[in-house]
């Protein structure tokens, strides 16, 4: 199969930025009446669209039987003090890693072992690798400013040791740096050695995060896969290559075109590939579309087209085996409370109404995808 999904399907939907109240969740209260009465409409809305994946961040109880196939993010470095918000990476060097990474797959992994609904883990979402939206550091940087004690400090400092044979002037002179020993480097360097330096650095850390991640989740569940976590942009080399220790490499490409980012992604971990977050937004939308990712289009019928063929060109590739939409519903006009994103992301609006024009296209596109897949 080819899993067609969409991320977050929930009755609550999100709050509001710096606010309060819960709009999705009111109007399908007065629409529905209740839970269960929008569970059977939703999934059936699903099913007539050509979806069969719940994806990421759906509320648990679509999990049940009967109903579609389902994924989990297990969140194991923000578990273990990552925080997506501030960009900040959890130590991969740290028995504290591993221990928790084992714990979360014992809790969660364990207890689904056996169902057959379930299509596999993702073991995080958009961790930050390096200089991205959220700040300008490598890797690195960042490790090398851990506190002295700390494993991914020292492991850190042992890579560079070993990459200059234990002399600090080598590393002086190819960083352009002046520090005095290997345990106090302060000032991070620019050069072009330094950036080398940088993506072996990256290339060992995701390597170590990868494996960890993947052994505690296989222990704990021989029966599922690891999908991997969740690449975003600037989907570096390193941390593709080292995705290889998933089952299959996800990623989120927010474009037009997903074939060359899938494409290398697929090239260089080796593995099948699934896009986990893609969108398109129209400009004329209800929602100020002022904040969020994704292309902007001019209306519900350019939304539409974007999509057919983004899935089109997705499906061309012969590693491709998934896409997942983001998301179910728009997010409130006045942001959502997780970062004020406001954007027109849904397959419905607010009042859980569907974007007619759209929905034909999606549903004709996925029953499209899935056909020439099965060929």
């Amino acid at each position: 199969m080819i899993s067609a999904g969409v991320d977050h399907v929930s009755y609550r939907g999100d709050g509001v930025w710096q606010g309060s109240g819960l709009p999705y969740l009111k109007a399908v209260r007065a629409r529905y009446g209740g839970y269960a009465a929008w569970k059977q409409a939703t999934l059936q809305r699903l099913r007539q669209w050509g979806f069969n994946t719940i994806g990421a961040w759906s509320d648990p109880q679509l999990e049940t039987a009967p109903t579609l196939p389902y994924t989990l993010v297990l969140d194991i470095a923000a578990r273990a003090g990552a925080s997506w918000r501030k960009g900040q990476e959890a130590d991969f060097f740290s028995p504290a890693f591993a221990a928790a990474a084992r714990r979360i797959a014992r809790q969660i992994c364990h207890a689904h072992r056996n169902d057959p609904n379930l299509i596999g883990y993702f073991s995080d979402n958009e961790l930050r690798w390096g200089a991205d939206w959220r700040g300008k550091q490598s890797l690195l940087d960042m490790y090398l400013a851990l506190p002295a004690g700390a494993p991914g400090r020292q492991a850190a400092i042992a890579f560079l040791r070993r990459e200059y044979f234990g002399r600090i002037a080598a590393l002086d002179h190819a960083w352009e740096i002046k520090a005095t020993s290997f345990d106090r480097i302060q000032t991070i360097g620019k050069t072009s050695a330094y950036r080398a330096d940088a993506r072996q650095f990256l290339r060992l850390a995701a390597g170590r995060y990868f494996k960890v991640c993947a052994q505690a989740i296989h222990a704990a569940d021989p029966n599922h896969l690891y999908l991997g976590a969740r690449i975003a942009w600037p989907w570096y080399p390193a941390v593709l290559e080292a995705a290889h220790w998933a089952d299959v490499v996800t990623i989120n490409i927010y474009a037009r075109d997903p074939r060359p980012v899938a494409a290398r992604a697929a090239r260089l971990s080796g593995r099948p590939v699934m896009v986990t977050e893609f969108s398109f937004r129209a400009r004329n939308a209800v929602t100020p579309n002022l904040k969020g990712a994704g292309p902007k289009v001019a209306n519900q019928a350019a939304r539409a087209a974007a999509y057919a063929k983004y899935v089109e060109r997705l499906e061309s590739l012969h590693a491709a085996v998934g896409f997942h939409w983001f998301e179910w519903c728009d997010e409130p006009r006045q942001g959502r409370a997780l970062d004020g994103e406001d954007s027109n992301y849904g397959l419905v609006r607010i009042n859980d109404r569907a974007y007619k024009t759209f929905v034909q296209a999606v549903s004709a596109a996925n029953r499209k995808a899935a056909a020439e897949h099965g060929k």
